[in-house]
């Protein structure tokens, strides 16, 4: 299974505010199963899609 990162959002938004959220939220509207994870590292949230990847095929 890999990740494909969709957005990436700053963690210091106003309060109050998910844009992540709501990005992650219209992207399930149109289908695409995305889901917010924080990226500790870079202080950003993203929004990802997990995908499965061919039998013995390995991305990162």
């Amino acid at each position: 299974m890999s990740r494909m990162v969709l957005e990436r959002f700053p963690a210091g938004g106003p309060r109050g505010s998910w844009p992540a959220e709501e990005f992650a939220i219209a992207r399930r509207d149109e289908g695409v199963p995305a889901r917010v994870v924080m990226d500790l590292e870079s202080d950003t949230y993203l929004v990802i899609v997990e995908q499965r990847t061919p039998e013995g095929v390995r991305r990162e």
